[in-house]
């Protein structure tokens, strides 16, 4: 065996080693800094950004890909920071990369997932200020929430304002303000209704187009 393929079968070794025992976990020094982190939750490491964790809490049994921002407040100690700025609830996914920025409040409900890079902020900048640079002026803050069982495609943007429903599809790639109805299917820059829920009948598209209900007991 080569020289080099020992170093690299080591380091890939050690790299494993250290994704794994470097999970932040209840019982852990870094869950510990949580508000609350439920039994079950494991938050990938590494992480991007882990800030003021103590305003932010998690529910049971969720899982948090490597390489996410989990971000409360204006910078690590800000003592403006809300107490509950960042709540996920329980058996949520939130995939690699994605960024949950709260200045105020960002709350996702249970069994919530979201694909990779899907980027979630309660506020963005101003720009009306012409001789203060843009970074400079903070916006008003506008909550976020994301209503129980629903799925965020990979890449969404979800922002400032934006209250979605239960049990919502966002298509790959969308742009989300304003509010979502329950059951809707939603996709587009900026997001449309691509389908809504009718009872008992199933989901309809603009066009008519019907994919029928289906009930499956998950007991």
């Amino acid at each position: 065996m080569t020289a080099r393929r020992l170093l690299n079968r080591a380091v890939h070794t050690a790299w494993e080693w250290t994704q794994r025992v470097g999970d932040i976990t209840p019982g852990t020094r870094a869950g510990d800094r949580f508000g609350t982190l439920g039994e079950g939750v494991a938050i990938g490491f590494p992480t991007a950004s882990v800030m003021n964790p103590a305003s932010i809490h998690v529910g049971r049994d969720t899982l948090v890909g490597r390489h996410v921002t989990l971000s409360v407040g204006y910078g690590p100690g800000d003592p403006g920071a809300p107490a509950r700025g960042l709540v996920v609830g329980e058996r949520c996914v939130i995939g690699a990369r994605c960024s949950l920025t709260a200045h105020e409040s960002i709350e996702l409900g249970d069994d919530v997932w979201l694909g990779q890079d899907v980027f979630v902020c309660d506020a963005s900048h101003g720009y009306q200020q012409p001789d203060v640079p843009i970074g400079r002026q903070f916006g008003a803050h506008a909550p976020v929430r994301i209503g129980a069982g629903s799925w965020i495609g990979h890449g969404a943007i979800i922002l400032p304002g934006a209250t979605i429903g239960r049990n919502v599809v966002v298509a790959a790639g969308s742009v989300v303000r304003g509010t979502v109805a329950d059951h809707a299917v939603v996709g587009g820059s900026p997001a449309r209704v691509l389908r809504g829920y009718e009872p008992g009948l199933g989901w309809v598209s603009s066009s008519g187009d019907l994919r029928p209900e289906v009930r499956i007991s998950l007991t």
